[in-house]
């Protein structure tokens, strides 16, 4: 499992981006322990963005207790998380200035509305569940 990215891809699922440390800490647990699928997935993630270090950076800044993702942070992400026929397009789109293929529209949950949805969605749960483990 690849730390930074797991921070980014947490941070980013917060209202506002911002997790105290004690939801920080919990959130990293649950998804250190999920499987083989969540590490994989943030090692290919990783692979992208080979010096990535999200303090430095600027990418997560430290508040009261917490950290918060950045704007810079949620574009990096976005980068990361591209199918790599959507960056070889954006990649190729200035340079050919004739592309008659369009890409198509974005998969749902892609967008920044669907990831809006998804995560009030998911709030009550998170909620339910920090209730149940209190």
């Amino acid at each position: 499992m690849n730390f930074q990215v797991t921070v980014l891809k947490i941070l980013v699922s917060y209202p506002d981006g911002f997790a105290v440390m004690p939801d920080l800490k919990r959130d990293l647990a649950i998804l250190a322990t999920s499987g083989r699928d969540w590490g994989e997935r943030t090692k290919r993630l990783a692979a992208r963005m080979p010096d990535l270090d999200i303090f430095s950076q600027g990418l997560v800044e430290r508040l009261n207790g917490g950290w918060r993702i950045t704007e810079k942070s949620r574009a990096v992400l976005e980068l990361m998380e591209a199918r790599p026929s959507d960056v070889e397009l954006r990649s190729e789109a200035p340079r050919a200035e004739s592309s008659p293929a369009a890409p198509g529209p974005p998969l749902p949950g892609l967008t920044r509305e669907g990831w809006t949805q998804r995560r009030q969605r998911r709030r009550p749960a998170r909620e339910r569940a920090r209730t149940k483990a209190s």
